[in-house]
């Protein structure tokens, strides 16, 4: 009797173990214990979707960060007026579009130095800190961040531009009034675009005048002594050069253009 019984228990042991095996076996996994069953599980969590939502819309900021830093910052007027300078002078390609590219960021930083560091002071900092009392959340970064930026273009943007576009959108406003409350972002941005455009293209035409007249001077010269196979760009590029040495030009455009956004 009591070897059999010795054998039930045996027996009944057997059983529990490979049900525990089949179980183990129903449930798939991957290579290094990787479980896509529990991983699914885990994703349907709000807290966890919540944290891929923010996966996703940072990488997708980090896509647009170029045209965010064209769009709403100083970058526009910067590398506008330095392209009429090179084209102005009539060297073609020096400097290259890299340097003036690398010139255009470095002010731009710059320029943009007060209102980024108030973007982190008051919006990086408390979304990456580590005390639980300090932390705020993506939403209220992106919103401190986007705050501080449109007190930079409502400096530059003209009443004009605005009203243009509000008339575009059809947003509610007072007559021939502009409040910054009742400017939304997706119509400052376009229209702060179109004011820096307008900046930029007055300060090239300003830059293009005396470099012109030095043009007329030499055709009207050329001309005069019967050099009419002579182009004159060809003559008048070392005296455009010489000018733009003489009066310090890349000082007085890089000044100009600085003091712009503090006028």
């Amino acid at each position: 009797m009591k070897t059999r019984g010795w054998v039930l228990a045996a027996a009944a042991a057997l059983a529990m173990a490979g049900g525990a095996f089949a179980q183990e076996k129903t449930q798939p996994k991957g290579p290094g214990g990787f479980d896509p069953v529990r991983l699914v599980e885990d994703a349907r969590k709000p807290e966890n979707v919540s944290t891929t939502l923010e996966i996703v819309l940072l990488f997708t900021v980090l896509s647009l960060a170029p045209a965010i830093l064209v769009m709403t910052t100083s970058f526009t007027r910067i590398v506008i007026v330095l392209s009429f300078v090179r084209k102005a002078v009539g060297t073609q390609e020096s400097p290259p579009n890299q340097v003036l590219t690398g010139l255009a960021l470095l002010l731009t930083f710059m320029v943009m130095a007060p209102t980024f560091g108030a973007v982190k002071r008051e919006a990086l900092d408390p979304y990456t800190s580590k005390e639980k009392s300090k932390q705020i959340s993506g939403a209220q970064a992106l919103e401190r961040a986007e705050a501080h930026l449109r007190v930079f273009m409502f400096k530059q943007v003209r009443d004009r531009d605005v009203l243009l576009f509000m008339d575009i959108t059809r947003q509610a406003r007072k007559e021939g009034q502009v409040r910054e409350a009742d400017v939304p972002t997706e119509v400052l941005v376009p229209a702060f675009v179109l004011s820096e455009l307008r900046r930029a293209f007055i300060m090239g035409f300003a830059l293009f005048l005396p470099f012109v007249i030095i043009d007329m001077i030499v055709s009207a010269t050329l001309v005069t002594m019967g050099m009419l196979v002579l182009p004159p760009m060809f003559i008048s590029l070392p005296f455009k050069i010489l000018l733009f040495i003489l009066v310090d030009g890349w000082h007085l455009v890089v000044g100009s253009l600085v003091q712009s956004f503090y006028a």
